[in-house]
């Protein structure tokens, strides 16, 4: 039998505010094996998590390094989601 597998959300800048969260554990749906797919079944919760993962620029990053959409997860990562960030 297979142990669940549980990640680590960690949401960051306007994402955190927009989602009323910083960060939280989730176990890991089998259907769901990579980072575009965990962020899809995000926006399954509601409008509002839909609006603040699909903006244009979002960067997502597991164990600290900005990884590629279609990045796989193993399970017990630690990800990140972060808008782009402006500097001067």
């Amino acid at each position: 039998m297979n142990m669940p597998k549980s990640l680590s959300l960690r949401f960051f800048a306007r994402l955190r505010d927009d989602l009323n969260t910083s960060e939280e554990s989730l176990v890991l749906p089998e259907q769901v094996t990579t980072v575009e797919e965990l962020k899809q079944y995000l926006c399954l919760r509601g409008d509002n998590w839909q609006a603040a993962l699909n903006t244009p620029g979002l960067f997502a990053a597991v164990e600290q390094k900005v990884v590629d959409w279609d990045t796989p997860l193993e399970g017990h990562e630690e990800v990140a989601f972060f808008p782009p960030v402006t500097g001067g």
